[in-house]
């Protein structure tokens, strides 16, 4: 068999992968362009990279499985995951297909003209380092709060909360973005996570998001 033959059988043999591929309109990359909502922290930390997500699609092309197998370790992995969930429903599944084959898809996430581009690595990697005690203090917080609402007695008192309120940035503005967010997650139809959102502003010890909480998340 000739060389020309071969790789002609070889370029048939990948397209015809292709085609066995689940597909989205436009391509997912379009679709995380169009989509992605920086999340704060990231964004304010110049935090960017490719995160690596691992989902199955079924014959209806719905998620059925989502997770993030290489992240940068920060809340823009979640918000890859997020993204690939919102995909549920909108892929093509070609005919014979296996649902239970694992999608491995690389996502880029690029902050292009934030002022990031000059920005020390070092610090990029701290901030990272930080999230994870940031989420902790944060954490530390919401039980407080929620320990309040059942009536549960907490054994941290209320001015040591209001202290790591006032260090984790905890204000009006802080408060404001949250809810921009979900509300920008509740047009996309993306109640789930715009519910968290509004949660994680009232276990923060805010009435702001009561409303949206009342009308979208019952």
């Amino acid at each position: 068999m000739s060389r020309l033959i071969l790789i002609l059988l070889l370029v048939f043999s990948l397209q015809l992968s292709a085609q066995q591929r689940p597909s989205i309109k436009n391509g997912l990359e379009s679709f995380v362009k169009s989509n992605t909502i920086y999340p704060t922290y990231s964004l304010e930390n110049c935090i960017q990279g490719t995160i690596e997500v691992a989902f199955k699609v079924n014959k209806e092309g719905k998620i059925t499985y989502a997770g993030v197998t290489r992240g940068i370790g920060a809340d823009l992995d979640a918000e890859a995951l997020r993204l690939i969930k919102l995909t549920s429903g909108k892929w093509t599944v070609p005919t014979g297909y296996d649902t239970t084959f694992l999608i491995r898809s690389p996502m880029k996430f690029s902050l292009q003209d934030y002022g990031c581009e000059n920005i020390n690595p070092g610090s990029v990697g701290l901030a990272i380092k930080q999230y994870t005690d940031d989420m902790k203090s944060f954490s530390k917080i919401a039980n407080y709060y929620r320990n309040i609402e059942k009536g549960i007695e907490n054994f941290v008192k209320e001015a040591e909360i209001i202290s790591l309120k006032n260090d984790m940035g905890v204000d009006d503005d802080f408060i404001s973005k949250k809810i921009r967010i979900a509300e920008k997650k509740i047009t996309q139809g993306d109640l789930e996570h715009a519910c968290e959102d509004l949660k994680f502003v009232k276990y923060m010890g805010s009435t702001k998001a009561d409303k949206l909480l009342a009308k979208y998340c019952k």
